[in-house]
C-alpha cells in the first residue's frame, strides 16, 4: 500500500503564498508522474501541477506563473508545490498525485484556504 503524506496547507490572505510538501514513499523509478490535484466545494477535482521523471512540467492555465511544482529525490521523494500571489479562487483541498504503471495513489488533501 502506497500512502503519500502531505502538509503546508492554511490559511492565508489574497496575494500571499503558501508551499505544500508531500512524502511519495519508494524510488522515483517506481512512478510514471506526480502531481498535485484540487477540488474545490461543489466542483470536481482538476489538476494543477505535474512533473515528470525527466523533470518536464505541466500547469493548469489559471495558475501558470503563480506555481511551481518541484521535488527533491531520494530513497523517498519530497514533492512539493510552491503557491504565490494567492487567490480566493485556489481555495480547495489539495490532493498529493503518483502514478504507477498499475495504479494511481492519492493522499488524504490539505485544506487550503484564501480569504481577507
Amino acid at each position: 500500500q502506497v500512502q503519500l503524506v502531505e502538509s503546508g496547507g492554511g490559511l492565508v490572505q489574497p496575494g500571499e503564498s503558501l508551499k505544500l510538501s508531500c512524502t511519495v514513499p519508494g524510488s522515483i523509478s517506481r512512478y510514471n508522474a506526480m502531481g498535485w490535484y484540487r477540488q474545490a466545494p461543489g466542483k470536481q477535482r482538476e489538476m494543477v501541477a505535474m512533473i515528470f521523471p525527466t523533470g518536464p512540467t505541466n500547469y493548469a492555465d489559471g495558475v501558470s506563473g503563480r506555481f511551481t511544482i518541484d521535488r527533491d529525490i531520494g530513497m523517498n521523494t519530497q514533492l512539493y508545490l510552491s503557491m504565490n500571489s494567492l487567490k480566493p479562487e485556489d481555495t480547495a483541498v489539495y490532493y498529493c498525485y503518483a502514478r504507477g504503471d498499475d495504479s494511481d495513489y492519492w493522499g488524504q488533501g490539505t485544506q487550503v484556504t484564501v480569504s481577507s
